[in-house]
């Protein structure tokens, strides 16, 4: 697959995102570095841990774990079509990896894509085919004329056995049980947003743009799910065409909650709100100790603008909670130094990790920050 197709599965090119928000940030890189723990990799993306353990994924779709002297692999998962897996592991060591849309767009999907997987003594033993589900389930607030279509991209396990999906394409959050049951948690409402300055006159799909300034819908792209030290769960957004830098949200959804909504125009109410405004391109989230978040942006000019042959410098920030469960201040680390990261994590003594770049050769690093 292209890059341009990759990146159109991973943004569900989702058609059409509200006024850019600002978010404070210090200096960046003047206190936080990068130290490499696993090198050479081929578009390494999921990272997750496990006691001393530091799992991550790779573009053929084999997950591997390191203690940092010995690395060994859990499993390789089918389907991935040329994009890694998101993985996340589970309290008792046990790791998952969750396939996105693999295929040309308009194409039979490839085997295996869109699936749930648990990895067991070095096999993937599927869980849940996400992409069948969502055929039922769909969308009712899509832009796109495709409300069924499906892009599983995010993955979250819970403490219970059970496990949360977010996907960027149905623009919802499931949440999937050990025998496949899945029932959706939350669906993610378009925005409107301001198409920004400097794109094209006309999107991917040759349509003429309207002019910079001009509000039009985009929708949510919901590529990211965590649980935070307060239990609730958190699903991050990519945005979609036209990706406006400053719109993508992040939502505090109550635990437990089925067919809630996350509404952008009544942010505050309801089993789903809005806890952090301001981000651009989310593609994964980490929750850490005390109430603090690692968020993940592909491009920090945005994914489109990356697609249209602009810069590849994403972004990781430590997201710090405010007061009423809304977010305060936010922190960018290792400034400049992430070239498209794909994923982070922490360990359980509030170690950070991240790895990237998502397309071609890359590593795995622990953050050193203070």
């Amino acid at each position: 697959m292209g890059v341009r197709t990759r990146i159109a599965a991973l943004a569900a090119l989702a058609l059409a995102g509200s006024v850019l928000v600002a978010g404070q940030a210090d200096a960046g890189g003047a206190h936080s570095s990068l130290k490499p723990i696993a090198t050479g990799l081929n578009g390494p993306r999921g990272v997750s841990t496990y006691k001393n353990l530091v799992m991550y994924s790779v573009t053929d779709g084999s997950v591997y774990a390191t203690n940092g002297h010995r690395t060994w692999k859990l499993g390789t998962v089918p389907g991935t079509g040329g994009f890694p897996p998101a993985i996340d592991t589970n309290r008792w060591g046990v790791t998952y990896a969750l396939t996105g849309a693999g295929g040309e767009p308009g194409q039979p999907p490839v085997p295996g894509s869109s699936t749930l997987y648990k990895l067991w003594r070095g096999k993937a033993i599927k869980v849940a085919d996400i992409a069948a589900y969502q055929a039922h389930d769909p969308d009712p607030y899509d832009l796109e004329n495709n409300p069924t279509d499906s892009n599983p991209f995010g993955v979250a396990t819970l403490n219970d056995g059970t496990v949360l999906v977010s996907d960027a394409a149905g623009n919802d959050l499931l949440r999937v049980w050990p025998n496949g049951h899945i029932v959706t948690v939350a669906r993610l409402k378009p925005r409107t947003v301001k198409v920004p300055a400097g794109l094209p006159a006309k999107d991917p799909d040759g349509n003429p743009l309207p002019p910079a300034g001009t509000p039009i819908p985009a929708e949510a792209v919901a590529t990211s799910v965590t649980v935070g030290s307060d239990g609730y769960w958190y699903v991050g957004e990519l945005r979609g065409f036209p990706a406006t830098p400053g719109t993508s949200e992040i939502w505090r959804i109550r635990p437990g909650s089925v067919g809630a909504t996350c509404d952008p125009v009544k942010p505050s109410k309801g089993k789903c709100q809005r806890y952090a405004d301001g981000y651009t391109s989310i593609v994964d989230l980490a929750g850490g100790p005390h109430g603090t978040f690692a968020v993940v942006q592909l491009d920090n000019a945005s994914w489109l603008q990356f697609e249209l042959g602009g810069p590849t410098v994403g972004g990781l920030f430590l997201q710090y909670p405010g007061r009423h469960h809304q977010a305060g201040y936010k922190r960018e680390l290792v400034r400049g130094q992430l070239n498209l990261p794909g994923g982070t994590a922490f360990d359980r003594w509030g170690g950070l990790y991240v790895a990237g770049p998502v397309f071609g050769p890359g590593a795995v690093y622990k953050v050193r920050y203070r």
